[in-house]
């Protein structure tokens, strides 16, 4: 490694080293230490910031190197962006901004280490959720949660360039039009915020492969496709939904309409069969001036003293090393860390920060509030012996039946590793029965409160058009309550409640403050969440007994047979709910009077140049998962920013 005259390491072009060199084909660019950096970006896993760049004209940036040693502030002027990836990264805002004619240097900060296409935990589609619990997740837990008894609850968040695009399950769908709507009427904005502006940014994304019909991207960086592999079982799917009222919508559920039941796509690249997300099909695009750098982990956003607002001049990262920013810096770290990183730099509660020992530099009630996460439960079904499932794959990794499949996902040929979610349905609770409907909005409009964000749920939840639950027939065993019983064939029917009213928490620790957070969901504080999530796993046993697919199964799991009555079904529900991973919310896109901490810009209040860019800012969770809509913010953040730059 090169040394400049001030005794700091310098990369050449061309003999940069990576420890995950062989998964990477970027090139990398020299970097003097005295740099001064004009944006810098802090990255979650799934925010997908540097796709929006692309779309600015500012696509070209390619790169990706491990750096030793970080410039100290420096006074020279090259400006860059800099990302830290906190839980899911996305380099594509990155790429739009390096092409922006007033930004000749953009610099992605990555907490975690990079994963080439070797990484077949990531790579390989059938792999999904493999990578959760490794050294790729930042692997936080909740607080134990009083109405779980006391249960934490995973909270896995991608710590790994792509961040928790990387981790995730390929589940590519789009709520309804009238959530992304709520969004511009929330932050009385409707012009920046509204469903066209938001289809137009997610399908400026995508790149689909197929013919069905939908609303889809033909030109964007993220493949999608549907799964060439579909197994037999999974068939039952749609005609036992329509047998009980739930229309089908294939070819429609992408347009802003997702009730029904449909086949959904999957973000796969058909060339090669593999994941795609922003690492592995934005970074491409980029140019000469963005640099990636992993395994380097922010602390706090610093602040030119005495500014009115608060003007961020730069980062701090773990070890004390200083950037500067000459423009902005952007925080896209993620509902998790985006608001701890502003807490660690002086925005926030004043009680949070003093009893941490954070100088209070800007009081802002909303960071770290409004937590929001889609819960689940899962009713578990033995399949008959003729038909085979996911399970060997999973349990029996190492096994012959795993190995073989394997062997043909590696050959280029059709195999259970191809497997992703492809059967859904999206509905309203009337669709369940007029009953469930009126007992559930009942328990809603009581413990509901005048805030903003209980008043649109309560909009969504009279609304037919906006779903209320998700259900996924899933090809193995995703036990809630019982683990895999060592033998045989199974299928999962997982249903999720999309519009929970329990709204928690994230804040960093008062005793550990560079430590993980203490995340507190609130899981079940609502009667209505609770009841929901019976309802749905009573109508999810109703569809496994409903023909054609009564006659795939030979006995249920979970909830089991012995779960009938209403004490036993509040049991199941104590002991089985889960999390979907899909947080929301803590740095919600609000007026600061209801508990924002961005306005409809994305800038922080109180501050000229700081940013956040991620699924932290989506004031209410939306009836979908939540990729395509950080791909979507991350193109509208990132027009927003090539625009600023060049005022």
């Amino acid at each position: 490694m090169a040394k400049d005259d001030m005794g700091w390491a310098t990369r050449d072009s061309g003999k940069c080293s990576n420890s995950h060199s062989s998964g990477n084909q970027w090139a990398c660019t020299t970097i003097r230490s005295s740099q001064a950096f004009g944006v810098i970006w802090s990255y979650e896993p799934g925010a997908p910031f540097m796709n929006s760049m692309r779309g600015s004209g500012l696509s070209g940036a390619r790169n990706l190197c491990n750096v030793q040693r970080l410039p100290r502030l420096g006074t020279c002027g090259r400006e860059v962006a800099m990302m830290l990836s906190t839980i899911v990264i996305q380099a594509v805002a990155f790429a739009a901004l390096a092409a922006a004619k007033d930004y000749d240097y953009i610099l992605v900060l990555e907490a975690g280490p990079a994963a080439g296409p070797d990484e077949l935990r990531i790579a390989v589609p059938g792999m999904r959720g493999a990578g959760l619990g490794s050294l790729y997740d930042w692997n936080f837990t909740t607080t134990a949660q009083p109405h779980l008894k006391n249960r934490t609850v995973d909270v896995n968040r991608g710590k790994v360039l792509g961040g928790s695009a990387a981790l995730n399950y390929l589940c590519y769908d789009r709520a309804a039009a009238a959530e992304y709507d709520g969004w511009g009427e929330l932050i009385n904005d409707t012009k920046r915020w509204n469903w066209d502006v938001m289809i137009g940014a997610m399908l400026k994304t995508e790149n689909f492969t197929g013919n069905d019909g939908d609303k889809h991207g033909r030109t964007g960086p993220i493949r999608t496709t549907y799964n060439r592999i579909v197994p037999e079982f999974l068939k039952t799917w749609r005609p036992t939904l329509r047998s009980l009222g739930i229309p089908g919508n294939d070819g429609g559920s992408l347009g802003g309409n997702p009730i029904g039941a449909m086949y959904q796509p999957t973000n796969i690249d058909t060339t090669k069969w593999t994941r795609s997300n922003s690492a592995t099909d934005y970074l491409p695009l980029a140019g000469p001036n963005l640099e990636v750098r992993t395994n380097t982990h922010v602390a706090r956003v610093e602040f030119v003293a005495g500014s009115h607002p608060l003007r961020a001049s730069g980062v701090v990262l773990e070890d004390g090393t200083k950037i500067a920013a000459k423009r902005e810096v952007i925080l896209s770290a993620g509902a998790v860390q985006s608001p701890n990183l502003l807490e660690l730099s002086g925005i926030g509660q004043s009680a949070v920060l003093k009893a941490a020992g954070v100088p209070v530099l800007r009081e802002l009630a909303g960071v770290g509030e409004n937590y929001q996460d889609h819960i689940r439960l899962s009713n578990v079904y033995r399949l008959k012996s003729n038909y085979s499932s996911f399970d060997p794959m999973i349990y029996d990794s190492a096994g012959p039946i795993a190995s073989e499949q394997l062997r043909l996902w590696l050959a280029g040929n059709v195999s259970w590793y191809d497997y992703t979610s492809t059967a859904y349905s999206f509905v309203d609770w009337s669709l369940i029965g007029n009953a469930t409907q009126s007992k559930l909005l009942g328990l809603a409009r009581n413990e509901s409160t005048n805030h903003a964000i209980d008043r649109k749920k309560l909009e969504y939840l009279a609304n037919p058009s906006v779903p209320q639950l998700e259900i996924i027939m899933e090809s193995n065993f995703v036990g809630a309550t019982t683990s895999y019983p060592g033998s045989g064939a199974y299928t999962t029917i997982l249903t999720s409640v999309m519009h929970p009213l329990s709204r928690g928490t994230v804040h960093i620790n008062p005793s550990r403050p560079l430590g993980p957070p203490i995340i507190d969901p609130r899981y079940l504080s609502h009667e209505y969440d609770r009841q929901a999530l019976i309802e749905g796993s009573k109508f999810a046993r109703k569809i496994a007994g409903t023909k054609p697919m009564a006659s795939i199964w030979t006995a249920e799991i979970e909830p089991g047979p012995g779960v009938q009555t209403e004490s036993e079904w509040n049991e199941f529900a104590t002991q089985g709910m889960g999390s979907f991973y899909h947080p929301v919310g803590t740095c919600a896109m609000l007026p600061e009077k209801d508990g924002g901490v961005v306005g409809s810009d994305l800038v922080v209040y109180g501050t000229a140049n700081l940013r956040v860019v991620d699924c932290s800012i989506i004031p209410v969770l939306l009836s979908a998962h939540i990729q395509t809509a950080a791909y979507g913010i991350a193109e509208i953040a990132a027009e927003m920013i090539a625009s600023a730059s060049s005022a």
